[in-house]
C-alpha cells in the first residue's frame, strides 16, 4: 500500500479534506494520511510514497526531513531543495527573462545587519546608495517588501521618499526590494497545480483577508484571461513548482505578475469560497495520487533536485564513440 502524506501547521480545512478526497476514491493501492514523525534517521525511507507539503517553510525540521524523503524516494510536493533556494527577486528576473510582465524592482541591501558584520565586512557595498537613480528608476509610489516573505508581512505601500524612509528604517535585517505599484483595475489569483491546471480567481487585495476572494465578479476579457493563464504556467514550469499561486495586476489590459513564490498558497475554505476549495481539493487529490502511481527514481545530482541542468554533456568516451561510428 502505497501512502500519500500530509504535513501541515495551523491549517484545519484544508489538509483533512485532502486526506478525506484521496481515500473517499478507494483506490486499492493508495491510502492517504497525516505525516507522522519523530527523530529522523539519516538516509531511510519516510514510508511515503508522496508528501504534500504545507508548513516546512515555518520549520527548518520539516524541511530537512522532506530533503531526506527526497534522497530516499519520496515525492515532495513542493520540491523542498528548489523552494529552499528560491526568493522572489530571482523570480521576478526570472520573469522578465521570460517575457511575462513584471512591475520595475531593486534589491535593497538591509538596513541592519547581524552583530557580527561590521564595516569591513561591507567594503563592497556602496555607502551611501545613490537613492535618487533607484526613486527615478522605480517611481512613486511604490510598494517595499521582504524579497522573500509572504502572507503580506513586513510590506509598506510608500507614496515619496520621506515614506520610503520612514518605512526603511523599520525594516530591521531583512532584505527588501523596492517595486513600483501597479494602478490595477483587475486582479486575480491563480492556482497552478501540476504546471498544467490553471484556475483564476478575481481577488482584491485591497479588501480584509477575509474577503479578498471576489466571488460576485463581473465578466472579463477572454484574451486576458488567456494571457493571465498562459503567463501563470510559463512561470510556474520555468520554477518547477507544482503547486503554486500566481498573482496579477492589470494595468492598461497588461497583466503585471506580482507575486509567484506561494509554494504553500492559501487554500482555506473560509477565505478561498466554497467552489475554489473544492477545486483546490479535488486537484491537489489528483495531482498526489498520480505521483504516487508514477514513482520517479531520484537523479542524486544538485542540478536534477533543483530542476536545472537536466540535459548534461555527454561523456567524452560516448562522444569519441559517436566520432569514431560516423
Amino acid at each position: 500500500m502505497k501512502k500519500i502524506g500530509v504535513l501541515f501547521g495551523m491549517e484545519n480545512t484544508f489538509p483533512s479534506a485532502l486526506v478525506d478526497k484521496i481515500n473517499s476514491l478507494e483506490l486499492n493501492d493508495i491510502c492517504a494520511e497525516f505525516v507522522h514523525l519523530g527523530g529522523v534517521t539519516m538516509a531511510e525511507p519516510s514510508g511515503y510514497a508522496v508528501i504534500v507539503d504545507r508548513i516546512s517553510h515555518d520549520m527548518p525540521f520539516y524541511r530537512a526531513y522532506l530533503k531526506n524523503a527526497v534522497l530516499t524516494g519520496t515525492q515532495v510536493i513542493n520540491n523542498p531543495f528548489w523552494w529552499s533556494a528560491d526568493d522572489k527577486f530571482f523570480n521576478y528576473a526570472l520573469a522578465s527573462k521570460l517575457g511575462v510582465a513584471v512591475p520595475r524592482t531593486v534589491l535593497l541591501p538591509h538596513k541592519e545587519y547581524p552583530p557580527q558584520i561590521n564595516t569591513k565586512s561591507l567594503r563592497n557595498l556602496e555607502f551611501p546608495l545613490d537613492w535618487d537613480a533607484i526613486f527615478d528608476y522605480i517611481q512613486f509610489p511604490a510598494f517595499l517588501k521582504p524579497h522573500d516573505g509572504g502572507g503580506w508581512r513586513d510590506v509598506f505601500h510608500v507614496h515619496n521618499r520621506e515614506e520610503f524612509f520612514v518605512a526603511y528604517d523599520q525594516t530591521r535585517d531583512l532584505c527588501m526590494t523596492l517595486q513600483a505599484a501597479v494602478n490595477f483595475k483587475e486582479y486575480f489569483r491563480c492556482y497552478v497545480i501540476g504546471q498544467t491546471q490553471v484556475h483564476i480567481m478575481p481577488y482584491d487585495p485591497r479588501r480584509p483577508h477575509e474577503s479578498r476572494y471576489v466571488l460576485d465578479a463581473p465578466p472579463y476579457d477572454k484574451k486576458l484571461l488567456k494571457r493571465v493563464e498562459k503567463d501563470a504556467l510559463t512561470l510556474c514550469r520555468a520554477l518547477g513548482y507544482d503547486l503554486n499561486t500566481v498573482e496579477f495586476a492589470v494595468e492598461d489590459g497588461i497583466p503585471y505578475a506580482i507575486d509567484f513564490m506561494n509554494p504553500a498558497p492559501d487554500a482555506d475554505l473560509h477565505s478561498v469560497g466554497e467552489a475554489n476549495f473544492k477545486w483546490i481539493v479535488d486537484a491537489v487529490a489528483k495531482l498526489a495520487v498520480e505521483k504516487a502511481q508514477s514513482p520517479k527514481t531520484p537523479e542524486l545530482r544538485w542540478a536534477a533536485f533543483l530542476g536545472v541542468g537536466n540535459e548534461v554533456a555527454a561523456p567524452a568516451s560516448a562522444v569519441k564513440k559517436a566520432a569514431k561510428k560516423k
